[in-house]
Formats: C-alpha cells, structure tokens, sequence
C-alpha cells in the first residue's frame, strides 16, 4: 500500500501583510500530481488545513479543490482538524466532504465513535486512528478544569491524550494496515518557531512514550520542521507545504510517502515540493550592504535582511528595498552592551535623576555616540508627554 502523509497547509495565511496563498495552492497542485503519478491508495492530512479557524472563502475554495482533484483521480482522504482549524466547523461539514472522498473529523473521539477510520483501498484495508488537536477546555469536564491546579489539570490531560490514543489502536487487525495520525506536540520534537508558542509546550507537550507502538506508521502535524522523532520510532512530521515564516527560510518543503503492508514496517521516503517564494535570511554588515543585497536582487521569494551595525541610519529600509524589494524584514543590530557598562548604566540614584543625561548615557552605551540635538529633542518631549499623561 501506498499513503501520502501531508499537514500544517495553513490556507489563508498571511506573512507581514503579504497572503501566501497563492504560494500553497501552487504546492498543492503540485501535491495532487504527484498523488496521481504514484498512484497512491489514499492521502493523510494531518491537521492545520486552515490559518484561522473561519478562513476566506478563497481558501476554501483552493482545499475543496484539491479535495475534487483526489476524487477524479479515485484516491481516497483522510483529514483531522488541527489547533488553527474550527473543530465544530470541520464537523458539520464531514458529510459534505464523504461525498468526494474525505473522510473527516473535527473533534477528537473514541474508536468506537468514529475515531477509528477503515478504508477498503485497492491495495487492501487501511486502519487510521485519528486523533484531531485537543484542547485542554475540550477534554477535561468543567468540574476538573476550574478545581484542579495547573499540575493535575497538565497530568489530567496527558493521561487523557495517551488513553484516547491507546484506543483508536483498539481496531487495528494482523491484516489491516494500521496507521495512527495524531495533530500533536511531541517532546524533542525541533520547532521551526512558526507554530503556535502556547500550543507546543507545558501541559500540550507529551512525551515520546505516549504513542502506541501498535501503529506501523505514527502520521503528525503541528510542527513545521519535517522530522522523525526518534531513531527507530515509526512516528514522523511532515513539515509545513511551505516555509511559513523566516524560521523555515531554505528549508526544503514537501511530503511523506509511505509504502507498507500488513505486519510490516513502513518504508518512508521525503518527497520535496518547489517552493514558490523561497524564504531567505541574509546577514550583512554596513560596509558589504549593498554588495549584498545586489547579489540577491532576483531572488524569487521573499527576505529577511539583518545589517549589524555601529549606529542607528536614517533610512535603512529604503536603502534596502531599493536594491531588494521583495525584503519583507530590515532588522538592524547593534553592539550588545558589556556587562560591566550595563551596571553602571542601571545603577542610577532616584533622587538625582536627570532623565537627559540619563538618556545620553544610555545612547552612549548601547550604540557608541552621542544622541544629536534635534534626537535630544524630540526624547525631551515624549519624556514630557509621558510626565503629563501620567499624572
């Protein structure tokens, strides 16, 4: 049997006013021609369709799309929500979705509730348990939420996730190909810093040892960076469709194929996408600026530009955007300030405190001169302006 494991498509997402899209429906184009040319027996979504969870219609519209595209091709799906998805929305349109193929499920449940999926493929019969993203609030009864300390309601919850997940295995057969795909956040697991900070920590991180080692294949979305999570573990990220922010920049980006029979182990291969609007960090100083940026003046996709530097300079983003204006980001960076300096700088006596000199002095040691008159100014008056709002 062969599978497509994808996740984190995040239609709908925009990047510093910019709507990548465009960018995502390119790569999913692309993903259903690859379905199609190896003639894979289904396809795994592993969560995050969607940016938000009431996307633009455009963005549906590029989903539903490919789902139709998996229809004509006869290839089958299976689709979780995700943290950014609308659980009750993904819902209410599953039936809708079992007529082109997609079977789909918002809120996590029991094997015996439709948490477990059988798919009759032309390679045999595939067994997934799905485990859509759980919230804390979703699992745990008010009575547990609202009593118990932040400890029990993190121990609650984790035990909660490794019950459910144990179940979903409880229909996998000898004969069966036995897949878990889970929307999780999994301990060693290296983030691209793209995804949701409170979602992947704390009580939402869980270990290794609460996957179920009945599964040939563990199918995760959540985190961007495509990985396996341990040597000999069957449990892999697919990684994002494409480089969501400047964490990902020239990370290669694509999908899991996974070829595997009943009793056996998967052979897992990454298969890499063409990204559109490559991500690029370029790092530079103010003397090799501009040779810098003119050497990437026809960089297709999008820059973030970071320009270490002695002292502030008028202008610097023009300066940068007009050799290079696909640079989203101008990050200018300064000498750090030397421990010695800083605790002069903070031991400051309240009753003699000029906030002029104190300013000067703090200009001094952060960036190696002195503030000119018109930059003395114009502090003197927001400092007077907080004075009168404050009192």
């Amino acid at each position: 049997m062969r599978l497509i494991h994808t996740a984190d498509w995040h239609l709908g997402r925009r990047f510093r006013g910019i709507d990548r899209t465009p960018e995502i429906a390119s790569a999913l184009d692309q993903l259903l021609k690859q379905a199609t040319i190896l003639e894979v027996d289904a396809v795994l979504i592993a969560g995050d369709i969607f940016d938000v969870p009431n996307p633009p219609a455009y963005a549906e519209r590029i989903a539903y799309k490919f789902f139709c595209g998996l229809q004509e091709a006869g290839i089958p799906a299976i689709a979780i929500a995700g943290n950014h998805d609308s659980a009750s929305r993904t819902d209410s349109i599953a039936q809708l979705l079992a007529h082109v193929g997609v079977r789909a499920l918002g809120k996590p449940r029991r094997a015996a509730d439709g948490g477990t999926i059988i798919l009759n493929t032309n390679s045999g019969k595939l067994c997934v348990g799905a485990m859509p993203f759980a919230s804390e609030q979703r699992l745990l009864d008010a009575d547990a939420f609202w009593h118990k300390d932040d400890v029990d309601r993190r121990s609650s919850y984790r035990e909660l996730v490794a019950d459910l997940l144990e179940d979903l295995t409880s229909n996998f057969r000898d004969n069966t190909v036995n897949i878990l795909m889970g929307h999780l956040s999994i301990d060693g697991a290296r983030l691209a810093k793209s995804e949701a900070p409170y979602y992947t920590r704390d009580k939402y991180l869980l270990s290794p040892q609460t996957l179920p080692p009945e599964a040939q294949y563990i199918a995760l979305g959540h985190i961007h960076i495509h990985q396996r999570i341990a040597k000999n573990s069957p449990a892999y990220y697919s990684g994002s469709l494409i480089q969501l922010d400047f964490g990902e920049a020239e990370q290669e980006k694509g999908f899991v194929l996974i070829e595997l029979e009943p009793g056996s182990a998967a052979k897992v291969e990454f298969k890499p996408l063409i990204c559109q609007k490559p991500l690029k960090v370029l790092k530079c100083n103010s003397e090799n600026l501009d040779k810098t940026l003119e050497a990437n003046q026809y960089h297709p996709g999008f820059l973030k530009v970071i320009v270490q530097m002695q002292s502030p300079e008028l202008g610097l983003a023009d300066r940068v955007r007009q050799i290079c204006s696909q640079a989203l980001l101008v990050e200018p960076r300064y000498p750090e300030l030397q421990p010695e300096n800083l605790a002069e700088a903070t031991n400051i006596d309240p009753n003699k405190f000029d906030p002029l000199v104190e300013f000067c002095n703090y200009y001094q040691n952060k960036l190696g001169t002195t503030p000119k008159p018109v930059v003395l100014e114009e502090f003197e008056k927001l400092y007077n302006q907080v004075l009168t709002v404050n009192c």
